[in-house]
Formats: C-alpha cells, structure tokens, sequence
C-alpha cells in the first residue's frame, strides 16, 4: 500500500521484466506458431506508421506498446508525440513508427490492446480526480483488476493522477466483515493481525460509527467506512477528529464522488477504474 506521489510515474512503472512477461504472453497468444496473413509480405520490407487518438484521453501504456513493436524488431523506430500521463486530444498523432513491415502489422493489435486499455483507465481515473480536485481527498484504486493486469492497470492509475492502494493480500491487512466476525469482534481482530504482521499497515472495515470507534481505540492504521450515508460519513469525521484516516468505499461514481469528497474524508477507493474499463479508440495506419 503506498500513498506516493501520483505524478511520480517512474516509481509506478512496473520493473521492465514484468512488462515484457505481459507482452510475451499476449504475442503468444495472438501470434501462436506464425501470423499466417503477414507471410505474404516480403520479410525485408519496411513501412512507416502513424498513430493516431480519436478521442479526448488521457495517455498510458507506451512501454507494453514499444514493447511488442520491439519484441519482432528489436530495430523499430518510435517517436511519440505526448507521454503517458498526458492528456491528448481527439485528432492527435500520438506517435510515429519505421520498421519491419511484418512486425508493424503483427504487432499491431496486441500493442493496441496494451495502449487502449490503459489509456482507458488513465483517462477515467483523471475523471474522478477532477471531480473531487480542491476537497483534500485521494482517490485510490482496488484490487478488482484483469487478471494477470494488475501492475499494469495500477501503473495507468497513476497516469491519470489516482494513488495506489494495496498491490495484493501480502503488502497491508485488511480486516473485513469476516475476519472480524471469525476473530471475535474489532479488537480481537486487530489485536491478532498486529501479532502476525506488525509492520504491514492495518485496515479496519467498519459498518457503523460503534466500529469506527471501536477501530480508533484498538489502533488501527486507517478505517474503511463501507456504504456510510452522507451524513454518517459527516458523523464520522467529527468521531475520527484526524486521529484515524477514513477512506471510502461503495456506490463511488463519477456522480456521487464529489459529494463524499466534500465530506472531509481522506481517501476514496472506486473499483470502476480498473473493472469498469472502455478502451480508447486508437488507430494505427501504414504508409509503405
């Protein structure tokens, strides 16, 4: 769980083996023994390209993109026009491509694939960002995430100016309804999670202002006020008075965003930046 600085997408970006696995898996599984309709081109020929963005969006995921270009050609030329965290416009070049006209047709829809949907969670991310700019409180993602995308939807999370929450079950606890019931109530709870692992940061999910309290005086790192009304999310500020972070969760939506921001909580967890997904219309077209 981090609360870094957003913009610092250098420390977001996955390690570059973990980007390369992402790319190698969807080549595999788009390319198989051979792309049977590039056979026909001549193997030496080369061909220019242009990407082009049809929509208003926010950019994310040019390293999977020059990935699979490179993972044929390792030769390829690209320039981009805007980097990712950018906003571009409908109309924009975004980047211009020379190489191995195999390669370009090839890798083309895998390449689309990675820059399309990230730069679709990037562009909505910026959304809700935008919605709740000036209140104090951060917007963070969840862990319902493609499966087997995970860093690379939390990557374009930044890009779009949201902060990342827990990475998986290892890097902070979160003690929900269950754990809590299993382990006898909040203060058992808590108190069996800090002899586990007393340096992961704890989270405690309360369902009433009496857990919230009960969370603060049991010590817990920051509570997860889950499906509060407006006024009980209000209650539960002046209950906290700065003592413990609150972070918000359920019916979050670009429309109700801004009123729970208002509240004066810390944070705000939406799941629909990563599940709720539309790519961003991109197209890529050859000049031979």
């Amino acid at each position: 769980m981090t609360d870094a600085d957003p913009r610092d997408l250098a420390a977001a970006l996955p390690p570059a083996e973990a980007i390369l696995a992402d790319v190698r898996r969807a080549l595999d599984e788009d390319i198989g023994p051979g792309d049977a309709t590039a056979d026909m081109l001549d193997a030496s020929a080369r061909a220019t390209a242009t990407l082009t963005c049809r929509e208003d969006a926010v950019l994310s995921g040019t390293p999977w993109f020059d990935a699979c270009f490179r993972a044929l050609d390792p030769d390829v030329g690209i320039r981009w026009h805007a980097r990712d965290g950018e906003r571009i416009a409908a109309g924009s070049i975004v980047c211009d491509l020379h190489g191995k006209a195999r390669a370009l047709v090839t890798a083309e829809r895998s390449a689309l694939n990675f820059l399309q949907l990230l730069s679709g969670t990037a562009t909505v991310t910026a959304r809700y960002v935008d919605a709740i700019a000036g209140t104090g409180a951060r917007l963070l993602d969840t862990r319902k995430t493609i499966p087997g995308l995970r860093l690379a939807q939390k990557y374009a999370v930044r890009c779009g100016g949201g902060v990342n929450h827990r990475i998986g079950l290892f890097d902070a606890m979160m003690l929900k309804e269950n754990h809590i019931i299993a382990a006898g109530g909040i203060p058992g709870a808590v108190a069996a999670a800090r002899s586990m692992h007393p340096a992961l940061p704890l989270i405690v999910e309360v369902e009433t202002l009496y857990e919230l309290h009960q969370a603060i005086d049991a010590g817990a790192d920051r509570a997860l006020i889950d499906n509060f009304t407006l006024p009980m999310m209000r209650e539960a500020v002046t209950l906290s008075a700065g003592r413990l972070p609150l972070e918000v969760s359920g019916n979050v939506e670009i429309d109700t965003i801004r009123a729970i921001a208002e509240t004066g909580v810390n944070f705000i967890s939406s799941g629909a930046l990563t599940k709720h997904v539309r790519a961003i219309d991109l197209s890529l077209r050859l000049d031979l």
